[in-house]
């Protein structure tokens, strides 16, 4: 054999040698858990043949506690580039079996060449986290690794899409790169996020809990809003990934992919028309709205299980993807709180910042009152979402169902925050307040004054008509020009399409600055 065929064939073997990771028994005892190996994972994400692999020769250059002695290919972390269904994306997957994913200085430094080309290209990065987190053996330069890649994390926010697949472990300093990224995928009953351990929380408050239920995704799809999805199987977090990009373009200066739609943008649904309750204060499911006018029925939500009194997520609409931004009447009467300002800020920014047109379904009757509110900062949360809308250039349609009021009406996207095209069903009542609030106020003496009860009654009977004929209706607001349409319902669908074909060329920039102070 000649001395290049030779060393042709070291290079397959080192290759062979790399692919299986910590070695054939690592690689059972992480099927054992009902877990994939990294190159498993990396072959149910990207097309079959496409992915090219970076740095498959790296080692790790630890001297300490005998590190030196367990050496493998690789060093713990796959990372390369590949296609989804033909889009160019870039991956790193965490691999278990050596050194349980452990971050060295050496897999740091993967992570952040496959970040870098991501940025230089414009194309999506996809991080499959599953890590013991820092190699303790390396010190402060693990530190410094994870640094390095929270430091790319930021510079790319807004310029590639980030998201992250939690399917293990993702614990201390390594949490902070996942809650960099747009979006959050974790598994259930099999991935765990949390900045301190159930052994550290029993042992400084002697609180006894679970990994599960300190940091499982459920907890985190819930509770924090850590996590944007919580799948049950790692087939469903992938299946997920997917679907995610298909809504979402390259990168910050590319528009989202326009899909073939059979679905007529005149399409009228004439439920609409009766949707809204004749009581005021009686519910009605917003997912009917946004089923009936997005394209084939099909809304890819986001936060589903957080702060459901607002529901947010992708859908295309005349083939076009869209950010959907709605109020909720079937959970806490569609109020504004804390978390849902949170959830509604955070995905109108990521709209925002890659070219997604935004279209708000509003009926809003205010914000939560209460102590636990107003010492929780609901000001400034509610602030978040004010500032993320005002700041939005990207075409902005918005629509008032019903309610409309307070300082609600101005967070939920109105004229004055620069929307595009604001429209409103007959339906809709946009006031300070609604009209028993206003009447208590307005009219507080004549109802004290009252000789009886029931004149009492009939003064506030007579002046809430008043004020409902005044300013519960969207006429009012029409005639300043403030709803640029009354619109018939069944007719929602067409109207807004229309409306985002008309700014597809809209141009607006922001006044020059380093950055804006948004409230935190």
């Amino acid at each position: 054999m000649s001395q290049q065929l030779e060393k042709v064939k070291t290079l397959i073997e080192l290759r062979e040698k790399a692919r299986i990771g910590g070695g054939q028994a690592r690689i059972d005892a992480q099927h054992e858990k009902g877990k994939y190996t990294a190159r498993e994972r990396i072959a149910m994400l990207l097309d079959e043949g496409s992915f090219e692999e970076f740095d498959m020769f790296m080692l790790h250059r630890c001297t300490n506690f005998g590190m030196e002695k367990k050496q493998f290919l690789g060093d713990g972390v796959v990372t390369g580039y590949g296609t989804i269904c033909g889009r160019l994306v870039y991956i790193f997957a965490q691999d278990f079996t050596v050194n349980a994913g452990s971050l060295s200085e050496t897999l740091a430094q993967k992570i952040c060449k496959v970040m870098d080309q991501a940025v230089k290209v414009g194309a999506p990065v996809i991080g499959l986290n599953d890590s013991g987190g820092a190699r303790i053996q390396e010190g402060v330069n693990a530190l410094a690794g994870y640094a390095e890649i929270f430091e790319r994390n930021i510079l790319s926010s807004g310029v590639v899409p980030q998201i992250s697949a939690i399917l293990g472990p993702c614990a201390g300093g390594a949490v902070y790169s996942p809650a960099l990224t747009d979006f959050t995928i974790m598994r259930k009953n099999a991935s765990y996020m949390f900045l301190t351990g159930p052994a550290v929380v029993e042992q400084v408050l002697g609180e006894k809990v679970t990994q599960e239920q300190l940091g499982g995704a459920s907890v985190h799809a819930s509770k924090s809003g850590v996590a944007h999805f919580a799948c049950d199987t790692e087939e469903d977090v992938i299946a997920t990934i997917k679907e995610l990009i298909s809504y979402i373009p390259q990168n910050n200066r590319e528009e989202a992919p326009i899909v073939a739609t059979n679905d007529p943008i005149d399409r009228k649904d004439d439920r609409l028309n009766e949707i809204i309750p004749d009581s005021p204060n009686e519910p009605y499911d917003m997912y009917e709205v946004i089923n009936a006018i997005v394209d084939d029925g099909k809304f890819f939500e986001i936060h589903r299980e957080y702060a459901r009194n607002i529901i947010v997520g992708f859908a295309h609409m005349g083939g076009m993807s869209v950010g959907i931004v709605a109020n909720q009447p079937k959970n806490l009467a569609g109020v504004l709180d804390i978390n849902s300002s949170r959830k509604g800020a955070r995905f109108v920014r990521f709209c925002d910042a890659f070219n997604i047109p935004i279209v708000t379904l509003v009926d809003v009757p205010g914000f939560l009152p209460g102590t636990q509110q107003e010492f929780g900062g609901v000001i400034l949360h509610g602030a978040k979402l004010l500032y993320a809308f005002g700041e939005a250039t990207v075409p902005k349609v918005t629509v008032t169902l019903r309610k409309s009021y307070g300082g609600s009406h101005i967070v939920m996207s109105c004229k004055q925050l620069r929307g595009d095209m604001n429209y409103a069903w007959p339906t809709a009542n946009i006031a300070v307040m609604g009209a028993d609030g206003a009447v208590a106020v307005l009219y507080s003496k004549d109802i004290k004054a009252a000789a009886t009860p029931e004149e009492a009654a009939a003064i506030k009977e007579a002046k809430k008509k008043e004020y409902d004929d005044l300013f519960c209706n969207p006429y009012k607001a029409a005639s300043y020009g403030y709803i640029d349409d009354v619109i018939e319902p069944r007719n929602t669908r067409f109207r807004v399409i229309r409306a985002l074909h008309q700014l597809r060329d809209k141009n607006l920039t922001l006044p020059e600055k380093k950055h804006g102070n948004i409230p935190l």
